[in-house]
């Protein structure tokens, strides 16, 4: 393993961190009180919200098991990977392609302490991890390129991420509600593809209120009470992130819907919608 950065010194145990709480949410124990208040005051408004990430993570698990197998890709640049939840997407895809080269990024100093502890790889591959922000895909991509080589196709991930680039970076919902708002997220996406190669892949989930919108607000609210910014999109508003790009079967669906054949165990069968929109689309 590589590391890039540092800053385990720099915790902040005083408000709550993305990261943390979805670590809370999947049975984690790398959070912290101020981050488990704000996972159970969401669960609270929503009892789904465990079930939801633990989906979102399956799909994750399934789009990483095509990419390295069907799909032959040997690079993976994972951009808001979060605290290191067994199976890591190293290991998924380093188990089909033992020399796979992987680069996590992210910005939350638990993170980083935990990947320079817990992330090894396979001998024959490269894992490496950036402590970097999304909203600097400059810096990202020029760190990436120490281990990535951006003449070969790499896939680009970025799982349950672009619904935390709020407002204040100059996001909207993307979809012609709050127009004009909406270019951040979509320009920070637009200039990592734009730096792929063609036969790259771009995987992306994000939350939507197209099912529940009553109880999607309600965690906005809970989020921005926490102070983080947490900005649902609509289907139209996801699918703009895969403009120019060949969207694979079975195109934007809920995860749950996304190959669940690939699944290593039985996926529960599903009565409630998913409300996490999931794709994954090839670079032509």
């Amino acid at each position: 393993m590589t590391g890039y950065g540092s800053g385990a010194d720099r915790i902040d145990t005083t408000r709550p961190h993305p990261a943390r709480v979805y670590d809370w949410f999947l049975g984690g124990k790398d959070n912290y009180p101020v981050d488990e208040e704000l996972g159970k005051q969401i669960a609270g408004l929503s009892p789904d919200t465990k079930r939801i990430a633990r989906h979102n993570r399956w799909f994750m698990h399934r789009a990483m098991r095509w990419l390295a197998g069907e799909a032959g890709i040997r690079q993976f640049l994972d951009i808001g990977s979060g605290i290191p939840t067994e199976p890591n997407l190293h290991q998924i895809v380093q188990s089909a392609a033992p020399d796979a080269r992987v680069v996590y990024v992210d910005n939350d100093p638990i993170v980083l302490a935990h990947a320079e502890a817990l992330l090894s790889g396979s001998v024959e591959g490269v894992t490496a991890y950036l402590d970097a922000d999304v909203r600097e895909p400059e810096r990202i991509l020029e760190l990436a390129a120490d281990v990535v080589d951006f003449d070969r196709p790499v896939a680009l991930s970025l799982i349950a991420l672009l619904h935390f680039v709020g407002v204040g970076d100059g996001v909207g919902d993307g979809d012609g509600e709050g127009a004009g708002r909406s270019e951040g997220a979509y320009a920070l996406v637009e200039r990592l593809v734009e730096r792929l190669p063609a036969g790259s892949f771009l995987v992306l989930s994000q939350l939507t209120g197209d099912f529940d919108p009553e109880s999607v607000e309600k965690g906005v609210a809970s989020y921005a009470a926490g102070g983080v910014t947490l900005v649902p999109r609509s289907r139209r508003g996801v699918s703009r992130f895969f403009d120019g790009l060949e969207v694979v079967e079975p195109g934007l669906v809920q995860v749950v819907d996304w190959h669940p054949e690939l699944s290593l165990g039985d996926l529960p069968v599903e009565t409630q919608p998913v409300p996490i929109y999931g794709a994954v689309a090839r670079k032509p």
